[in-house]
Order: structure tokens, then sequence, then C-alpha cells
């Protein structure tokens, strides 16, 4: 038996999504490239409810969840436009930390050009 067939033998056969193969949420595969081929790698987190608020409204973007775009086969984040995110923000607080679903973490990720986004993780 050579190396490749013992190391193959040894893998755990891939997950497979609907049409194509699985692929981790941005938190997980610790970055991700959004619809305009931008690529946000994560560089915090989860954050404090401090800081999280602070980003709330300074950082250049704001997202709150993810789904899973059939088109390009991956995982994408909602962004929220600038009258969103309070709203969004007091939604995401209120679940930090709590003992029932959903539950929301706060993230920071950056790009390339030094955009920084507020990613809201939901759990369900």
């Amino acid at each position: 038996m050579t190396l490749a067939e013992m190391v193959a033998a040894l893998s755990p056969p891939a997950a497979e999504e609907p049409g194509g193969t699985s692929v981790d949420p941005p938190v997980t595969a610790r970055g991700f490239t959004d619809a305009d081929c931008c690529y946000w790698r994560l560089t915090r987190g989860p954050l404090d409810p401090r800081r999280a608020k602070r980003l709330s409204v300074e950082a250049d973007m704001m997202s709150m969840g993810t789904y899973y775009d059939e088109q390009v086969g991956w995982w994408l984040p909602r962004f929220l436009t600038a009258a969103e995110r309070p709203a969004a923000w007091l939604e995401a607080r209120a679940r930090f930390g709590a003992d029932d679903l959903p539950i929301h973490e706060a993230y920071e990720f950056t790009a390339d050009d030094g955009r920084v986004l507020l990613f809201i993780e939901t759990y369900c």
C-alpha cells in the first residue's frame, strides 16, 4: 500500500451539500470571500459586548447571520444597511450569552484594504 492510499483510507469522506461539497461558515473558516470577491479575514472574536457596540457604529460594514448561496457554493453574510444597524445591534446584544436559542456572538473581520466588518454570528 502506498502512502497516498494509506492517507486516503484514514481520511473521512467529505460532507456533501446538495449540488456540491460542504463549505464552512465564515467564523469556522476564519475568513470568507463575499459576493464582490473581497476576502475578509477573522481578526478577533468572540468580542466583548462593549467592543461590539462600538463597532456597530464605527465599523465600515455590519452583518447579522449567514446564508448558503447555491449559485456560488459558499456561505455569505447578510450585510445590513445603515438604517438596519441600530435595531440589529439591539437584537444581537439581547442574545449575547443567552441560555436559549438563538444565541448571538460578535466577531471582527478585516479586508485587505483596511475595512472593518462587525460580523454577528447567529446560532440556532
